[in-house]
């Protein structure tokens, strides 16, 4: 069942838990994701990144691809086809337009205003359409920064102002975490994530999720976090195992038997994220 983010992170905000955004990368990623997230009963957001998209020949493709296999495979979970930090206007409308139910538009790189301005245009293409938006402000690590800068950190007063002017469905504040992998601990700055959560009432999204500890994950989500981003950490998974199958199996060639050895870890590493972030039965 192919949704927006509405519903299922409205209902996580309520009973204080989180849905899992995994990033897909190809067919075997988005199956793989899919059925595990069935096995569970557990809703799942299908994250795609621009490069992603891309990669997988287009939009279309992937539209197709995700509604294709919620049919054959026979998926009852709620799914939402997500564009993942969306870097322009052109790329969320591209999204939309070929069937993507939900946009994250990642203007951050810009000043508050100007950030507002391309939030709204984005919003106000994908309402009428019943396709929900996430904005970012603040800015989260990169990989190549592995430590969040805490002058980066989002302000409340301007969380406050850009949840108000842009009628975004949920905000990404920068409050510590990094894409990739971490140097050093993670420093999440939970006091303000709660401020932010009280005085925006929106249900708040963290990137990221790879290589925070679970305690963190879990008061994350007591201080209004309904959407952790994890895509690393199934990457590490995936290649980790294919690596051991293929040392173990030098004359294998056929694509499929590669690519499918890594599905046992990488399954295994869904359902402990999802266990960890109480989403499981929470349909």
């Amino acid at each position: 069942m192919l949704l927006n983010m509405k519903e299922m992170l409205n209902k996580a905000k309520e009973n204080k838990y989180a849905v899992a955004h995994l990033n897909i990368n190809n067919l075997e990623w988005a199956r793989f994701i899919l059925e595990e997230c069935e096995a569970n009963s557990s809703p799942v957001i299908l994250g795609v990144s621009e490069g992603a998209a891309r990669y997988m020949g287009g939009y279309d493709v992937v539209a197709c691809i995700v509604k294709s296999l919620i049919k054959d495979l026979e998926i009852n979970i709620p799914v939402a086809l997500h564009l993942d930090h969306g870097s322009t206007f052109e790329a969320c409308k591209s999204a939309i337009d070929a069937g993507f139910t939900s946009v994250m538009i990642d203007a951050s790189r810009f000043e508050l205003d100007e950030n507002i301005r391309i939030t709204k245009e984005v919003v106000n293409y994908a309402h009428p359409k019943n396709v929900t938006v996430e904005a970012e402000i603040g800015h989260v690590g990169g990989e190549e920064d592995g430590i969040a800068n805490e002058l980066m950190y989002a302000k409340v007063d301007e969380c406050i102002i850009f949840a108000s002017e842009t009628n975004i469905d949920f905000l990404a504040p920068a409050l510590g975490s990094v894409h990739g992998l971490y140097k050093g601990e993670p420093k999440l700055d939970f006091e303000r994530m709660l401020e932010i959560k009280e005085k925006t009432n929106l249900p708040l999204v963290l990137h990221g999720g790879t290589g925070i500890p679970d305690e963190m994950i879990r008061k994350a989500i007591e201080c209004g976090i309904c959407k952790i981003n994890v895509n690393t950490e199934l990457q590490i998974a995936w290649s980790k195992a294919v690596r051991e199958f293929l040392d173990a199996n030098e004359k294998v060639y056929d694509p499929r038997k590669i690519i499918k050895s890594g599905e046992v870890a990488m399954k295994e590493a869904i359902k402990a994220k999802l266990t960890l972030l109480q989403s499981i039965n929470k349909k």
